[in-house]
């Protein structure tokens, strides 16, 4: 039995059955449950990047390994989910974190360069949009008048609120969002505008979500989108809005991703594991534990967990090797252990 501690208390024991039945059966060198030694004779080091909305849950799971793996030192950082890919493909980290699926051409710059992957979804999201506390005129949104927002047409011409909504009052529309290398601002784009990357250009952009938030939470005219945690972690300083997808307002929360309602907000999220980085015994051991406890620490840290389904076909794509992706292309809405079983 192994106790989670997340800043400094105990979540919840977790039997990590996978890991065990397999160092158990004397699994192969190589195979997920080799640990190449006794709990915390493992070292080196290990390099992930990536997606600001993924990077929580990531260092959430690189603390609790490192009380289980000292000498293993864990470093994670933001670049943004397309920023993350190119530093995975051009071989300088072992993980990327991603809040969409791999793209045809990074699929492609990581094969010119030798390098494979393992694609394994561990969250739901819900971008969540946000405005100041102090905005008394709205909250809730439909995706009309969001894409009336942020479609570039907008672009220097929508600049107040009332050139949205007559009801909104004659006030500045000052815009906060990810910048071009985030994977939410693909998904927000796709999802709100009908195109991937389709958007205005001419608002705070930061791959970053917590300047995002500090640039909401001091603007009384604001308005801005990232992940559901960061919300979370800032909901005295934010307020979040409900959106209207065509089935009525829906608030971002997570038992509204888990019934399917706030639609077309939430999405998975994703490490992929280098192939090539997996050859390393440390590598190996911590994928074993992220693919364990990814999903208690993503609710701790403000996501939501998959089905307890999803991760036992996760658990099984991370332990039979399986590499490529499942996910590129797919239309939202598809359950995603239907996704997850199409290889089996």
């Amino acid at each position: 039995m192994r106790a989670l501690h997340l800043a400094g208390r105990t979540l919840v024991p977790l039997a990590l059955l996978a890991v065990l039945a397999a160092v158990g059966c004397g699994g192969t060198s190589g195979g997920a449950g080799d640990l190449s030694g006794g709990a915390g004779d493992l070292s080196g080091r290990i390099v992930i990047d990536g997606s600001s909305t993924v990077f929580p849950i990531s260092e959430a799971v690189a603390e609790e390994f490192r009380i289980e793996q000292p000498g293993v030192e864990v470093v994670v950082g933001i670049s943004g989910t397309g920023g993350g890919f190119q530093k995975f493909c051009n071989g300088e980290t072992d993980i990327s974190d991603a809040s969409r699926p791999i793209r045809q051409q990074e699929i492609d710059a990581c094969r010119n360069k030798g390098i494979d992957f393992i694609e394994l979804p561990v969250a739901f999201d819900a971008l969540t949009v946000v405005v100041h506390p102090s905005n008394d005129w709205v909250d809730c949104i439909t995706v009309a008048e969001l894409k009336k927002m942020w479609e570039p047409a907008a672009q220097g011409t929508i600049t107040r609120w009332n050139q949205v909504n007559p009801g909104w009052p004659d006030r500045p529309l000052r815009l906060y969002g990810p910048g071009t290398d985030s994977g939410t601002f693909d998904y927000f784009t796709e999802a709100i505008v009908g195109k991937e990357d389709a958007s205005r250009g001419d608002y705070t952009a930061s791959e970053d979500d917590n300047v995002l938030v500090q640039g909401v939470a001091g603007d009384a005219n604001a308005l801005g989108y990232f992940g559901l945690a960061y919300y979370l972690e800032n909901r005295s300083r934010l307020k979040a809005l409900k959106v209207d997808g065509g089935q009525g307002c829906v608030e971002p929360s997570v038992q509204n991703v888990i019934n399917g309602t706030y639609r077309p907000l939430s999405r998975p999220l994703f490490i992929y594991v280098s192939t090539r980085a997996m050859e390393r015994p440390e590598v190996r051991a911590f994928v074993d534990f992220y693919v364990d406890v990814a999903g208690d620490l993503a609710s701790e840290v403000g996501y939501v967990r998959l089905p307890d389904a999803a991760y036992d076909l996760v658990r099984q794509r991370w332990q039979t090797r399986r590499t490529g992706t499942l996910f590129q292309g797919v239309e939202p809405g598809l359950r995603i252990e239907d996704i997850l079983a199409r290889e089996r």
